[in-house]
């Protein structure tokens, strides 16, 4: 039977593991954001390459169950999600170009809803969400001035503060666990002492 101090070295390994991805996520999300071209486009290379391999594992689902009544409605999904990986794969700066001019709009129309909502309703939060608003519609702007140039450096400027921040998250459970982990084994020694 393992004792606390062999469960307690395997979740500082598991720990330390997670606190070693999240160095390694935070490097690729600050080298990102030196290179955001480069980002760009390896994100929408990423993306093309999940679209496809989900694509084929759908077109495999499906024909597995070729009885069902679903069966046409995954065979179709199936082959929109290739072909747009596809596209994607051999054309990524111009799906680039897209998403970049679909955040922006994402980025304009929120910005308005938040700061009109914020007026009309006048709620508790009023400050933050004119503030919101305010940020989102002047980003939606900034970005759409600079397009399509803004495409080369939006996206990967995005992914890899995405990357950053879900690496520094990981640090922090990792030093947290590690943390927990080290006193709770600590609790237990002079009990252990006592028997």
């Amino acid at each position: 039977m393992a004792g606390p101090t062999t469960e307690g070295k395997k979740l500082n390994r598991s720990f330390g593991g997670l606190a070693l991805l999240g160095v390694l996520l935070v490097v690729a999300g600050l080298v990102g954001l030196v290179y955001t071209g480069v980002a760009t486009l390896t994100s929408m290379i990423l993306f093309g390459w999940l679209l496809l391999i989900g694509g084929l594992v759908g077109l495999v689902h499906a024909v597995q169950a070729r009885g069902t009544a679903y069966f046409w409605l995954g065979v179709v999904v199936a082959a929109l999600n290739i072909a747009a990986g596809i596209v994607v794969i051999k054309n990524p700066v111009g799906t680039a170009e897209a998403l970049t001019m679909f955040a922006a709009l994402l980025f304009l129309t929120g910005g308005v809803f938040r700061l009109v909502g914020s007026v009309v309703v006048r709620g508790p939060q009023f400050g933050w969400t004119l503030l919101q608003g305010a940020f989102g519609l002047v980003l939606g702007v900034l970005v759409l001035v600079d397009w399509p140039h803004s495409s080369l450096y939006v996206l990967g400027c995005f992914f890899s503060l995405a990357l950053l921040f879900d690496g520094l998250g990981l640090v922090a459970i990792g030093v947290g666990g590690r943390r927990v982990v080290s006193m709770v084994t600590d609790q237990m020694k002079p009990e252990e002492g006592a028997k």
